[in-house]
């Protein structure tokens, strides 16, 4: 019998130890390969983010890739551009993997062609970004925030508009997408159904979010500073006033000359109309400064329109006021307006007039005794610009201007909101719906019951069954031919849902009434003046504080919302200047206008 001796042969070292009932080496073969295949995916993967992959296909370079260059996102003052992933890929690993699985589809569709063509392109389009819409509703716009968080959009960088948008967003829980759409591509919005885009654009409330305390320290400095800068131009207008009355007095000095001068019919100076206000001492009543801006086209139909104005949902929805937005950039709109463009198409001037001012500045003084209350406007006189379209180049040759003063009576839809805005619809003379006089012709009965004359005048939204706000299918917005009856009018005249209105013309003389479902004149009580001396417009008028049928009675204690028209240089219809709401009161320093006891 054969017997050994030796040990047992030793086996491999990698089959020595064991981890887990695995042999060690295997582990760590397994964990080498891992690593090798993790890197190359990840590298693909992220091959895949990069900008020349995405524009690889003739789809994403002719289409999409061109109308993203230009934009702020390709170009920008910081020079950090953001390419096609930082917007359509999700940074964490898991939702990246979920959108690259779900892009998989837009393979398909290369394959088969479906966007090939401009044509079928744009064919796809809405669905395309619907998709993408929702999903960043979804996430709260998380590849949005990922750059821009609202603890760094400080407010002292941002327009009026802006910040005060930024700060209702964190209010009520509204996402970067409900309003930014199209910020990189052609922007498709107008294309979906109205429902569809409310519902999408709703606020969220899981989406509320204190507001920082850095954002609140920013909003207090740049409104300091705006503060002081008013200041500063406020005690600069009072300078340039003193220096104009200066001028009034040198030109009475020259009282002489300036009589030979109307004589022959070269002077422009105008005085008509009795002093409405003896008894007012103007010196000792404090002014407010009034930007009058010009609005174009813009009608109330327009302001509530999404698709038209990207204000709407703010004052529709959120409760803001024309002012929280619009009140500091009053120049910049009536410029833009002015010169023919304005809106997201630039289409709220069609006609513009060369030459016309963007804005009118002026100075409001207001007054009340016991009995009435008086007001005095003045601004200086800006000279000729004859609009094109009307011979002679005068729209209203027998008054150079005319005033218009609005107080808001009760009832009305968005009327503390938008003041006088709540009376100019779309169906307007001179307005995108302007039915003609053939059109007004042919409904008598509508056309009798508005006294219509080839034209429709301002009224109000109550006064009408039916307001088309949107347009939808082609529909011509406004309402002038929705008539409700006459009892349902004469009921609201009495329940004081109407537009108070006052007017004075340039030859002083002034008219009461009152917007409705017209333009009414009434025999209401008011007298006026209006004055052209040393290029400034002055035009005084009073009426009683209590008024009578179709006026607003003004009382201690209550706030009013005004609204001021300047009709400049010949003009009439909607060729005039007006300021948004403007809150008034008795005695009270809180309004903007403080009519003062005297």
């Amino acid at each position: 019998m054969t017997q050994t001796n030796g040990a047992e042969p030793k086996k491999p070292i990698w089959r020595r130890y064991f981890l887990w009932g695995m042999p060690v080496a295997g582990i760590a073969g397994i964990f080498v390969a891992g690593i090798i295949f993790w890197g190359g995916f990840n590298t693909a993967m992220e091959a895949t983010n990069t900008m020349p992959f995405c524009v690889s296909c003739h789809e994403m370079e002719d289409y999409v890739y061109e109308e993203y260059k230009g934009t702020i996102h390709d170009v920008n003052r910081s020079g950090v551009g953001a390419v096609c992933s930082d917007c359509h890929v999700p940074k964490d690993w898991t939702h990246k993997i979920i959108r690259k699985i779900k892009a998989s589809r837009e393979v398909w569709g290369k394959l088969t062609g479906t966007i090939s063509t401009p044509e079928r392109f744009d064919a796809k389009r809405l669905h395309l970004a619907m998709n993408e819409w929702e999903r960043m509703k979804r996430t709260d716009s998380i590849e949005c925030r990922n750059c821009h968080d609202f603890e760094s959009m400080m407010p002292e960088f941002q327009k009026p508009r802006a910040r005060q948008q930024h700060l209702n967003a964190m209010k009520v829980g509204q996402t970067c997408i409900d309003c930014h759409k199209g910020i990189a591509h052609k922007n498709v919005r107008d294309r979906a159904e109205d429902e569809y885009l409310e519902t999408l654009e709703a606020p969220n409330p899981n989406f509320i979010r204190e507001i920082p305390q850095e954002y609140l320290d920013s909003l207090a400095r740049v409104e300091a500073r705006e503060a002081e800068e008013a200041e500063a131009a406020k005690a600069a207008k009072a300078a340039e006033q003193e220096a104009l009355q200066a001028r009034i007095a040198a030109a009475v000095n020259a009282a002489i000359a300036e009589e030979q001068a109307k004589a022959s019919g070269a002077a422009p100076a105008a005085d008509a109309g009795a002093d409405v206000a003896p008894g007012v001492d103007w010196n000792a009543v404090p002014s407010t400064d009034l930007t009058l801006f010009y609005p174009g086209q813009a009608s109330f139909e327009w302001v509530q329109n999404g698709k038209q104005h990207g204000g709407a949902r703010p004052l529709t929805k959120g409760g803001d006021a024309c002012t929280t937005c619009h009140a500091k950039e009053l120049e910049a709109i009536g410029g833009k307006v002015v010169a023919g463009g304005g809106g997201k198409d630039d289409d709220l001037e069609p006609t513009p007039i060369p030459g016309k001012p963007g804005i009118i500045g002026a100075t409001l003084k207001a007054a009340h005794d016991a009995d009435n209350l008086y007001v005095q406007l003045s601004w200086a006189d800006n000279g000729h610009s004859p609009a094109p379209f009307v011979d002679g180049g005068k729209m209203d040759p027998d008054n150079q201007v005319k005033v218009a003063m609005m107080i808001t009576g009760t009832g009305i839809e968005l009327g503390e909101q938008a003041g006088c805005w709540a009376t100019c619809h779309a169906d307007n003379t001179y307005m995108p719906f302007d039915p003609g006089s053939e059109a007004i012709a042919a409904n008598d009965a509508v056309a009798a019951q508005l006294q219509a004359q080839g034209s429709i005048t301002k009224y109000l939204s109550e006064s009408r069954t039916k307001i088309e706000i949107k347009g939808r299918r082609g529909k011509a917005q406004g309402g002038w031919d929705q008539m409700k009856s006459p009892e349902e009018i004469e009921q609201m005249l009495a329940d004081g849902t109407f537009m108070d209105l006052m007017r004075v013309y340039a030859d002083g003389s002034a008219t009461n009434g009152y917007l409705l479902e017209r333009r009414v004149q009434n025999e209401g009580e008011i007298s006026g003046s209006a004055k052209l001396s040393a290029g400034m417009w002055t035009v005084t008028f009073a009426r009683p504080l209590a008024g009578g049928a179709g006026d607003v009675a003004l009382e201690p204690g209550k706030t009013y919302t005004v609204g001021f028209a300047i009709h400049d240089d010949f003009a009439s219809a909607r060729f005039h200047h007006v300021t948004l709401n403007t809150s008034m009161a008795l005695d009270s320093a809180d309004a903007q206008i403080n009519v003062v006891g005297q």
